[in-house]
This record gives structure tokens, sequence and C-alpha cells, in this order.
């Protein structure tokens, strides 16, 4: 999904996950004071400001991002395999399930530090959204400019119970973050709108 993209109008910010799945996915409750933040995001907020919620994408990140890669891998593996029978190759069975595995293993390394580097945090006064390895990038707004929110679910996310939460702010015609791969996407959406009206509308 590319960040600050349109989205597709039939997926709104009104759609809801059935009665029974917003029961059974209680709101998670407040974190704390701002001090329960890393370092890098303490610097952006007050000291009285209060962590409604503290988030990283779902460790499934980490294989379903790297889905193409790994596929990839696969099929380059296999290509060595079946080459290795010939007797011009230069390579091993060995050595050809050695390249296919390194590649896949690469790629969910990556994963897992671009996993790390994914931060979301929603307070008493604003979203706030934290990625990037070589280069960090950090967006923030206040509850009240948030304009509207999004709930998206593609295939992958669907299968194993995820979602992405899309953020605009007032003004725009876009959405200029999302927080990705969420567990019990509702009711973090839900956790989202009630602060937004708590504490945005003041």
């Amino acid at each position: 999904m590319t960040r600050g993209g349109t989205i597709d109008p039939a997926v709104s910010a009104t759609q809801e996950a059935p009665a029974a799945e917003r029961t059974a996915q209680a709101a998670p409750a407040a974190v704390g004071p701002a001090e329960a933040l890393p370092h890098l995001l303490q610097a952006t907020l007050g000291p009285d400001e209060v962590v409604i919620l503290l988030l990283r994408p779902s460790l499934l990140y980490i294989p379903l991002s790297s889905l193409g890669t790994l596929v990839a891998s696969v099929l380059i593996g296999t290509a060595l395999l079946y080459a290795a029978r010939f007797q011009w190759s230069p390579w091993t069975e060995g050595d050809a399930a050695l390249i296919g595995g390194g590649l896949a293993g690469l790629r969910l390394g990556w994963a897992a530090i671009d996993w790390w580097y994914h931060l979301y945090a929603l307070t008493d006064r604003r979203i706030l959204a934290r990625y990037g390895v070589f280069r960090t990038q950090l967006y923030e707004a206040p509850l009240s400019r948030i304009q509207n929110t999004v709930v998206v679910q593609r295939l992958r996310e669907r299968l194993f119970g995820l979602g992405t939460l899309g953020f605009s702010t007032a003004g725009r015609g876009t959405f200029d973050a999302f927080w990705e791969m969420l567990r019990a996407p509702y009711a973090v959406h839900r956790t989202v709108l009630d602060a937004v009206e708590r504490y945005g509308r003041r």
C-alpha cells in the first residue's frame, strides 16, 4: 500500500466489523504517560500527554511483506536444483538450496528490521506513526485535525485477521499515514474514533 495514496471509495471509514468480532475484541487500555514511548517519540510529546495505544504491526508483517521475494527465492532455488542435475552446471544441489534459502533468509531478516522500526502511537492529543530503517519518517497529527479514518483489509490480511488503518487530516483528499497489518483492526479503529471524539473535539 502506498502511503499518501488514494483509497478505493468502496472501502469507507464507516466499514464495521461483525458484531461478534467487535464484542470479542475489547479495545486496548491506556498505556500510560509519555515516558512509555521509545526515546525517538518521547521528544514530540508533552510531559503530561497520556499514551492510549502503543502498537507495532503484527509479527506476521515479516513474512507477509516478504511474499514476493519468498516466492522468487523458491523459484530460483527450484531452477538451480533442476540445473544442478546436468554435468555443465557449476553448482551442486546443496549450493542451489543454499542460494534459495539464503535469499529468503536475507529478505526475512530485512523485514524483521523494518518491522522493528514501525511504531504507532495514539495519545490524548495526537496520532503518530514512525517507520523507516535508513531514513526515519515520523507522521504526527493532532486529533482535532483527523478528518477521516479507514480500515482496509487486503486478502492476505483478512486471512489472518489483520487490517490496516488509514488517517487523513482536514483539507486533504488523500490518506496521510497508515498503521499497517494490525491485530484486531476494528477494535483499534474504535479506540481511535473514541479518542478523536473525546479529545479532538474539545
